[in-house]
Formats: structure tokens, C-alpha cells, sequence
């Protein structure tokens, strides 16, 4: 009974460090993906400020109609 029990523990024990370290990766994974789309976002922003200053108008420009089937 004893050397059961200790094969079912080892065998969780693995389970749950093979588990750990893909999550392990998972999350490095989102961290990158996480640092791409800030620095995707920062050079929207600064766009975004650069063709404000180029061409601002004082009103922003009216919305498209609704297409005819509205």
C-alpha cells in the first residue's frame, strides 16, 4: 500500500511540473506578445500626434450617412 501511494504522488508530482513549466512558458510567451503590442501602441500614439499637429482642423469631420439599406 505504501509503495502505491508513493507511486501515485510521483506520478502527480510530474504531472504538476510538466504543467508548471508549460505554464511557465505560456506566460513568457504573453509577455512578449504584451511588450510587441505596447510598442505597437506607443508608435500609434505618436502618429496619431504627428498628423494632429500636420493638417488639425478645428471641427472634426462629420460622420459617414448610413448606408441605403438603413
Amino acid at each position: 500500500m505504501g509503495d502505491e501511494r508513493l507511486v501515485h504522488l510521483e506520478a502527480r508530482y510530474a504531472w504538476l511540473e510538466r504543467h508548471v513549466l508549460e505554464q511557465d512558458k505560456a506566460m513568457a510567451e504573453m509577455g512578449e506578445e504584451l511588450r510587441k503590442l505596447r510598442r505597437e501602441i506607443a508608435a500609434l500614439r505618436q502618429r496619431d500626434r504627428i498628423r494632429a499637429g500636420e493638417g488639425a482642423t478645428a471641427e472634426p469631420e462629420p460622420p459617414e450617412p448610413p448606408p441605403p439599406h438603413y
